[in-house]
């Protein structure tokens, strides 16, 4: 059976979740909460600087998680229902029927993004589409309250390391885990480079002009 991975930002989804969560937020947030964002990205923009876009996602995403801090999960659930609704305009409609496809061939379809878990859960609910996603988890304690923190960022090489450990968990047995599944990713970003030399069918989705470069230099389709 092959397994094929989504990402989420510019892939699944067309549009930004930044502008999404901003434009949500300023419904929303106190001015608490936008002191901790702000604070969060203020060390975001400084370390995008020196380590790149990579970094800047990362922090963004940690700071949003730390203004989130003493929420219960309803609360979480709630916000990110409204942040679906606000960008579902954007939904790449067209990869959903191909992830339908994939299905329908028996092959395993797995969200994998750096995006916040909660936002991934309400954005394949809203597509109706039946798939486990691997992404980046906010905690939550013994009371199901959120402590700000999340965990590692599933990005770059990590998003390998996550297949890599989908593979091992999912295969039925000694024969099974010694054959050599066919490994589909679709990504839109430079960052998902390691996963597009990992994979057995890389498709590039939505590249900008530097990835569309990196596409034809390496043969691969866009999508």
């Amino acid at each position: 059976m092959a397994v094929v991975t989504v990402d989420f930002d510019g892939t699944l989804y067309k549009g930004n979740s930044f502008n999404a969560m901003f434009k949500l937020a300023k419904k929303e947030f106190t001015v608490k909460e936008w002191v901790v964002v702000f604070t969060g990205l203020m060390k975001a923009a400084v370390l995008g600087l020196f380590k790149g876009k990579n970094e800047f996602r990362k922090q963004f995403f940690m700071a949003f998680a730390k203004s989130f801090k003493g929420k219960t999960k309803e609360e979480m659930n709630s916000f990110f229902d409204k942040l679906v609704d606000i960008g579902k305009v954007d939904i790449n409609k067209e990869l959903v029927s191909k992830i339908r496809e994939h299905q329908q061939n028996g092959h395993e379809v797995i969200i994998l993004s750096g995006a916040l878990q909660p936002f991934l859960h309400a954005f394949i609910k809203e597509v109706e589409l039946d798939v486990p996603v691997i992404s980046s988890q906010i905690l939550y304690d013994e009371n199901g309250v959120c402590t700000g923190k999340v965990t590692e960022f599933v990005n770059g090489e990590e998003k390998v390391k996550k297949v890599k450990d989908w593979l091992s968990k999912t295969a039925k047995g000694e024969n099974d885990s010694r054959k050599k599944r066919d490994i589909w990713a679709y990504a839109d970003s430079e960052s998902d480079l390691p996963l597009f030399q990992y994979a057995t069918y890389p498709i590039v989705v939505n590249p900008d002009k530097e990835m569309k470069l990196v596409a034809e230099k390496n043969d691969w389709p866009v999508f």
